[in-house]
């Protein structure tokens, strides 16, 4: 055997955990750190299949992270839940009535779960109502400086469900507090770029103009010598920017997106009446209205590829678009499909387009970076679920 297989055991979301107390070389003859060096070069989904102390190696920090597929998911099945909660009060929140985080491991082509947040008073997100039939409260996130930033939410009480960004960070597979909110919102508009995330308008408690005219931003700025980014807190924290001239981006949950050294959002989603679109230079610190073509063909869910190729999936016709700054104009890129029609949220990495549709119950990959472009779906991690949200975030080291 090319490595020892004792005292490993598989779990069931294909990762392994490996006896460090007899410390087998990975490659017999060399030392460890010099056969990582080599077995880096190798795809993981190839060490996975070798051995069992291979397939632990690609979740250390050992080994480059490959990409994994995050999804904020919301269970709508409630009709066995309270006796569950009454019987078990102080376990972790049932999943028939809670909003859940999950990673998709391309490797074991499993679902794990994420460890829940820990706060207090516990975190109760809520994300349909009975009172409020044709309409979701939103739970928005973005992904910046390769963590999964929780920014806003309504709670059980329909106030402000985050008094402070929620930040889960995959290196040590924990979540921490970003600085505390100057105002906490249901929603807002909300964006980044490069390390720094904005957030702009939306509502807290009720609405107010000041609030919905307000943008501020926070640099996460993730240094090298730090392991934890809890151990930046001190100095996190929100500054003020130049703001918007109206309230007109306070109606709903908008998502913004970083594009070539901008961000740009729109205040409606769709292709509906009364749609317009703002771009904020962060040079400048200046907001601009945005190009016709930009906002004309702004109909569906938005993304960007390593901030600077923007895509759009057309929610009735299907189809992926390219934008053209130079042109101001969309081109197509990938046919339409009936997978993508609907397109609610999508997320952009690794030359790949994950599209959420069917009203949160189908999860579609698109390559992008294939001729012609390939897609399949990925089936949501609970049969009973919505997907609210998905994000690409490299994988976590520790194991779930």
């Amino acid at each position: 055997m090319i490595c020892s297989l004792k005292k490993s055991t598989d779990t069931n979301d294909g990762q392994t955990t490996v006896n460090h107390h007899e410390d087998h070389p990975l490659l017999p003859g060399l030392p460890n750190h010099l056969a990582q060096t080599i077995l880096s070069t190798i795809h993981p989904s190839l060490l996975s299949a070798v051995c069992r102390r291979w397939r632990h190696l690609i979740y250390t920090p050992h080994f480059p992270p490959f990409l994994s597929l995050y999804a904020i998911v919301a269970n709508n099945n409630s009709n066995n839940n309270s006796n569950s909660n009454n019987n078990n009060n102080n376990s972790r929140p049932n999943l028939s009535n809670s909003i859940n985080f999950f990673m998709f491991n391309p490797i074991s082509a499993k679902w794990n779960p994420l460890p829940l947040p820990t706060t207090d008073p516990p975190l109760r997100l809520l994300h349909r109502h009975p009172s409020f039939i044709s309409r979701t409260l939103t739970v928005q996130a973005l992904t910046v400086a390769g963590c999964l930033v929780l920014i806003a939410a309504t709670g059980h009480d329909f106030l402000p469900a985050l008094s402070r960004p929620l930040v889960y960070d995959p290196l040590t597979g924990e979540w921490c507090d970003g600085p505390p909110l100057s105002n906490p919102r249901r929603w807002c508009a909300a964006g980044c770029f490069r390390d720094v995330v904005y957030v702009a308008s939306g509502v807290g408690a009720h609405y107010r103009g000041e609030v919905a005219r307000m943008v501020e931003k926070w640099d996460v700025k993730r240094s090298r010598q730090c392991n934890k980014l809890s151990e930046l807190k001190d100095e996190w924290r929100w500054e003020a920017v130049a703001g918007l001239k109206d309230g007109r981006f306070s109606r709903e949950a908008v998502e913004a997106v970083g594009y070539k050294g901008k961000i740009c959002m729109v205040n409606v989603k769709g292709n509906l009446a009364g749609k317009e679109g703002v771009v904020y230079d962060i040079e400048k610190n200046k907001w601009e209205k945005m190009p016709r073509g930009m906002v004309e063909g702004w109909n569906g869910a938005v993304g960007v590829a390593e901030e600077d190729v923007m895509y759009v999936v057309d929610e009735e016709k299907g189809c992926v678009k390219k934008y053209d700054d130079e042109n101001d104009c969309w081109q197509e890129v990938v046919q339409g499909s009936d997978l993508l029609k609907g397109a609610e949220n999508m997320a952009v990495g690794g030359g790949k387009i994950c599209v959420v549709s069917g009203g949160g119950g189908r999860i579609t990959v698109v390559d992008v970076a294939a001729e012609p472009g390939r897609m399949w779906v990925v089936d949501p991690p609970l049969p009973e679920s919505e997907v609210i949200s998905v994000h690409i975030l490299r994988r976590p080291c520790t194991r779930l």
